[in-house]
């Protein structure tokens, strides 16, 4: 299983309180989600150092992005994802959601990069890790589900461009549902 889905199919935090339980998402109590209605509001609500490095890795992605994609905010991020008139079922987790492929954000310590596609598919991450290697000099930083950028002037931005470009629509949609039918056997 996608490593991504699931930690947010079981990232979940318990607690107790006055003899009560609550559950609640791990990923709504440690990523910072805007309000914003839409990209450009977003990018306009950040901080001036945030504003020009999620200028610049959008502007890469742009250019890259294969068609099918449609950019817009997704989980209080920019997001481009697979709409409902090309992939009708949408996200698994949230039906109702369009089929999410990449984000980028702006969290309280560093940029966030969530590409889906490349924790499902071992040569595309292992390709990504290698070119970051030799383009900039410090040690990459992932996690379960993102890379994070703690320095502005370290975003390998055309790197990311060429990331967003490697995998089209009909690639992610496959690998999407060979993760999930493979998650559901288990």
């Amino acid at each position: 299983m996608d490593v991504y889905f699931r930690a947010k199919i079981i990232a979940v935090i318990f607690l107790k309180l006055n003899e009560k339980k609550y559950y609640l998402p791990l990923t709504k109590l440690t990523t910072m989600q805007s309000k914003a209605d839409t990209v450009d509001e977003y990018i306009a609500s950040l901080p001036d150092d945030r504003k020009e490095a999620l200028t610049k890795i959008r502007k890469e992605i742009k250019k890259n992005l294969p068609k099918g994609f449609e950019e817009c905010m997704s989980y209080g991020m920019i997001g481009y994802v697979v709409p409902h008139k090309i992939y009708p079922d949408g996200y698994h987790c949230t039906p109702k959601l369009p089929l999410p492929f990449m984000n980028i954000g702006s969290q309280k310590n560093f940029v966030s990069l969530h590409h889906l596609g490349m924790y499902g598919d071992d040569k595309l991450k292992n390709w990504f890790v290698s070119e970051y290697e030799k383009t900039v000099p410090t040690k990459i930083d992932t996690g379960k589900g993102c890379t994070r950028f703690k320095k502005m002037d370290q975003i390998p931005f055309k790197l990311i461009g060429e990331l967003a470009g490697k995998m089209t629509v009909k690639d992610w949609i496959e690998q999407y549902e060979r993760i999930i039918k493979n998650a559901k056997k288990k």
